[in-house]
């Protein structure tokens, strides 16, 4: 395990992770006050695809930065077994992946995007009585 300090919060190397924690709790709020005004399926959407993505932000991706998960490397060169760390890699595709496919779809719900179309009424034109005047 590669045990190293993390940087200190206020210097340039922190400003990523930061930047990925604030947008997670910023996503579970918006979703939060999304929910308030949507019912059914497409709150529960929302609300998972936000949670997905928090988890995401908030935890992995810091972790990843600050080397406590070791990345998955293209070259095959790990400090711990490459098992482990595509297990993370693959932890992290899903929860991400899935956590905006969820949340878009929420969000598209709630657009009414794949809501269907009304059919046009059919209106048959008034035709004016022989005995009423055309002109008013």
């Amino acid at each position: 395990m590669n045990f190293c300090v993390p940087p200190p919060l206020a210097s340039i190397e922190a400003v990523p992770p930061v930047f990925k924690i604030v947008m997670g709790f910023f996503l579970l709020l918006i979703a939060w006050r999304l929910s308030r005004v949507t019912r059914g399926w497409t709150a529960r959407l929302i609300v998972s695809g936000a949670f997905l993505l928090a988890f995401g932000y908030i935890i992995l991706m810091p972790l990843y930065e600050a080397h406590i998960i070791e990345p998955f490397s293209g070259r095959g060169r790990y400090h711990g077994e490459a098992a482990t760390a595509m297990a993370w890699q693959t932890v992290k595709l899903i929860t991400m992946n899935t956590g905006w496919l969820l949340l878009g779809l929420g969000i598209a719900m709630h657009a009414k995007i794949f809501a269907a179309p009304s059919p046009a009424r059919k209106t048959s034109p008034t035709l004016a009585a022989s005995h009423e005047s055309v002109i008013a």
